[in-house]
């Protein structure tokens, strides 16, 4: 199974969402993760997938899929090319007076805060791409991790790559 980073331009309106993850349900594709928000183009969101496919067969035809949406304004697999991708997470590890100078000196060459403190616990942030997050939930694992929220991977390409006037000029016309 091959990971793929799929985004989608959409009319930020009531019911897209669902229409959307709908079409990856009909497909039995199984979204890894999702991310969704605005745009700098009012009344346009972004949506970032993450998806595992067999083939690049599969994530053509859904991208095709995608596009035939009335609300999907422009589709595009950005796996492949130079991207800027981040995660958020949050992460309530148990601890005590010792174990808060451990997890402190643990989090610190991974530039993660402590954002919040409770006499038994602390809420630690994290963002970075995946491999970081994951290698900062698996430091802390030992100390028992209470909660943990995840946003999933946001990305787009690198500096010129895929213009945005490219969007802004589509969306006149679709």
């Amino acid at each position: 199974m091959k990971k793929r980073i799929v985004t989608a331009f959409v009319l930020n309106q009531s019911g897209v969402l669902n229409r959307v993850t709908g079409l990856f349900t009909k497909r039995q594709f199984n979204i890894e993760s999702i991310t969704v928000g605005h745009t700098e183009t009012e009344g346009v969101s972004r949506m970032t997938f993450v998806v595992y496919v067999e083939d690049d067969r599969q994530i053509e035809q859904l991208i095709k899929q995608l596009n035939k949406q009335i609300d999907v304004l422009k589709v595009s697999d950005i796996t492949d090319q130079a991207i800027v991708a981040r995660e958020l997470a949050l992460i309530k590890v148990l601890s005590n007076g010792q174990t808060r100078t451990e997890i402190n000196g643990i989090i610190e060459p991974f530039r993660a805060s402590v954002i919040d403190m409770s006499r038994d616990s602390v809420t630690v942030q994290v963002t970075g791409d995946t491999e970081k997050v994951e290698a900062m939930i698996e430091l802390l694992k030992p100390y028992g991790i209470k909660e943990m929220a995840r946003t999933g991977l946001t990305a787009f390409p690198r500096g010129t790559q895929k213009s945005v006037t490219e969007l802004k000029q589509y969306t006149l016309f679709k």
